[in-house]
């Protein structure tokens, strides 16, 4: 038998106690972060509802921190492009088709694995057991059809028994994409790929210097919100591969202002004109690529200079790892990012239904099945045949 746990469950993060939170989370994801969460309160997200819960021991010091809120999902989210031309059609007639809402345990808006704080003296298994209580309970007495628990990388492995002990289906979400950043210089990282990968890298690299493309990175782009957000709602609207949280001029201006120098957009210039943003979050050693927008929807090399510069900025930034996120999966491969895995755990209200989720979900939904590229030299060598790019102008202000 595990320790008593008792949960109190709040409706925003400002009812939370602030030393209770965060004295737990100080030590943890920015993600998990006090005002990371104001944030995304603030920013008015679909149709996100959030809500929080402190588990205390019985000395009532706080043992495990849980976000989780109500969100309209989409049950086919990740499915191969056949059957999404197919639910576009059905979708004309009912837009909600195998749309429902579901009760999920993770962040709306990147990825945090896992999805909850455990203070280091409570066993996985006893913080679970408690997560799982509470969140099936709310389920049942709410009617929620389904529950999800996301995002559980490889840190999270010896998580999934567990869940599934609990009758949760372990399934696959789309991989995340992650680089460890270990150059000083652009030019060493240039040096360090192997011949095909270099030449190709440098080839975008002259191409939009012909161009006149530079780019700044800042971190107070408050200002900005409304261009910033347009040019993301651009990307959007012609996203070929999963939609899921609607962004906001608010979230740009909440992020900026709220997370300080942990926020920061790069933003890109052609020709003196502004016509894209990547948007990252610093999380103490990793720097993360949340969002990427641009001024004018084309099919040119734009985003693939980008992709460059996010990770030239991590080396600028001395990060010790890059998180590229989800989707662009080949132009992130041959920069250098490896695939991981990602498992959501799922589990149905109705004891009748949930032993078919698993199936249903794995027919409605694809995963890519990726492998990693080896696009570095083993070998200490750095020769670099390839005629490097001039530095194109950038600056961290």
């Amino acid at each position: 038998m595990g320790r008593p746990l008792n949960a109190k469950i709040y409706s925003t993060i400002e009812d939370v106690p602030r030393k209770q939170w965060a004295g737990l989370a100080s030590n943890f994801s920015r993600t998990q972060d006090y005002e990371f969460w104001r944030t995304i309160e603030r920013s008015n997200l679909n149709d996100f509802d959030y809500r929080y819960a402190v588990f205390t021991d019985e000395a009532g010091e706080p043992a495990i921190l849980l976000s989780f809120y109500t969100v309209t999902t989409d049950m086919a989210i990740f499915a191969p492009a056949g059957l999404r031309n197919i639910l576009a059609g059905i979708r004309r007639i009912s837009p909600n088709f195998l749309k429902i809402r579901t009760l999920e345990c993770g962040t709306p808006v990147t990825l945090t694995s896992p999805p909850y704080i455990i203070r280091e003296d409570i066993s996985t298994e006893e913080a679970i057991t408690a997560v799982n209580n509470l969140l099936m309970g709310i389920c049942r007495d709410e009617g929620h059809f389904i529950l999800v628990i996301r995002d559980l990388e490889q840190n999270a492995a010896d998580h999934c028994p567990i869940y599934r002990h609990f009758g949760y289906h372990l399934v696959d979400s789309l991989p995340n994409t992650h680089m460890e950043i270990r150059w000083n210089t652009f030019d060493e990282y240039l040096a360090s790929m192997k011949s095909y990968y270099r030449c190709k890298t440098v080839k975008y690299l002259r191409r939009n210097e012909k161009e006149l493309v530079s780019y700044k990175v800042v971190d107070d782009f408050h200002d900005m919100a409304e261009i910033l957000h347009a040019q993301w709602q651009k990307v959007y609207d012609h996203a070929a591969e999963f939609q899921r949280e609607i962004l906001t001029p608010s979230f740009y201006r909440e992020f900026s202002e709220r997370l300080g120098k942990s926020s920061k957009v790069i933003l890109f210039y052609r020709r003196e004109k502004l016509v894209g943003h990547a948007l990252l979050m610093v999380d103490g050693s990793m720097l993360r690529w949340l969002y990427f927008g641009r001024e004018e929807a084309g099919n040119d090399d734009l985003y693939l200079y980008v992709a460059q510069k996010v990770v030239e900025t991590a080396i600028n930034l001395k990060a010790g790892q890059l998180e590229m996120g989800l989707t662009t999966y080949p132009i992130k491969q041959d920069l250098g990012a490896r695939i991981t895995p990602i498992k959501f755990a799922l589990r149905a209200r109705s004891k009748m239904i949930n032993p078919f989720v698993g199936f249903f979900y794995a027919l409605m939904n694809d995963s890519p099945g990726l492998k990693d590229k080896e696009v570095f030299k083993k070998s200490p060598n750095l020769a670099a045949p390839c005629r490097p790019a001039k530095r194109v102008t950038g600056a961290i202000v």
